[in-house]
């Protein structure tokens, strides 16, 4: 897998001390943004060395769960452009194997490689790992009653 271009960002404060944020405290969506980038931070500390960014990581699963994905059909799934599913599958590197559709000549369908069916499980421990630290100490019920409410804030 290559590794991430970009810098490994370990300095967000979500409140500096002295700045007045105004109605930034009161947005839910300011608020979400915060803690996303704070979970990410923490997402490219623990996996950044291995070449793995949260795009990287959501297109590996999505991929192995879905052998045979279209890269037209994996930017869909992930809200993005073709051209970032491109780079994201590039970036994935000898993970990802490519294979022709029958029948259509322009497409390819992706599947894990070898080398992406062997990583994987660390790769997920790792992550769920970085998911466990970044709940803090919220409970079991706590984790699921956010994640119910985030799912219903934009449907």
């Amino acid at each position: 897998m290559t590794k991430s271009p970009r810098p490994i960002r370990r300095s967000f404060q979500p409140h500096r001390p002295g700045v007045d944020y105004g109605v930034l405290d009161e947005l839910l969506g300011y608020e979400v943004r915060r803690a996303q980038i704070r979970v990410t931070e923490a997402f490219d500390a623990r996996l950044g060395a291995l070449g793995v960014t949260t795009q990287r990581f959501s297109a590996l699963v999505l991929i192995a769960a879905n052998p045979g994905l279209k890269q037209t059909d994996l930017a869909a799934i992930m809200g993005i452009a073709r051209s970032g599913a491109l780079a994201i599958v590039e970036g994935l590197g000898d993970l990802i194997a490519r294979q022709p559709i029958p029948g259509d000549a322009r497409a390819q369908a992706l599947a894990l490689s070898a080398a992406g069916q062997a990583r994987l499980p660390a790769i997920i421990a790792e992550v769920r790992a970085h998911d466990r630290e970044a709940a803090g100490d919220l409970t079991p019920d706590e984790i699921a009653t956010l994640k119910a409410l985030l799912a219903r804030v934009a449907p």
